[in-house]
């Protein structure tokens, strides 16, 4: 079985936190099929939190979309230099955005 398409798992992230009355937006559009998806949390506490994928050995099947925590709770630039960096490196990345005051982005997450 192979992953949900980027745009299919994407619409259903953003639709689920809107539902939730969290603010969740595509901040940038990626490939539709096949490319990365990096979550922006904002705490509302002038932090950000950064989500991206996990590496391959992280998974437990072919079919889960896994995220590793990149960044905890840093001062803004320093996550929006990181997805500057990796759009130079992978241009079909899409980032989503969503407004959160609890801890949980409800993805599932590696340590």
């Amino acid at each position: 079985m192979s992953l949900l398409r980027s745009d299919i798992w994407v619409s259903a992230f953003v639709r689920r936190h809107n539902d939730l009355g969290n603010m969740c937006v595509v901040s940038r559009r990626g490939d539709p099929i096949a490319g990365q998806v990096f979550i922006e949390v904002d705490h509302l506490d002038r932090t950000l939190s950064l989500f991206t994928p996990a590496p391959m050995a992280s998974r437990k099947d072919d079919a889960s979309l896994v995220f590793q925590r990149r960044f905890n709770r840093v001062e803004p630039d320093k996550v929006r230099e990181r997805i500057a960096r990796e759009i130079e490196f992978d241009p079909d990345l899409w980032v989503v955005s969503v407004d959160l005051r609890g801890e949980d982005p409800g993805i599932e997450i590696v340590i």
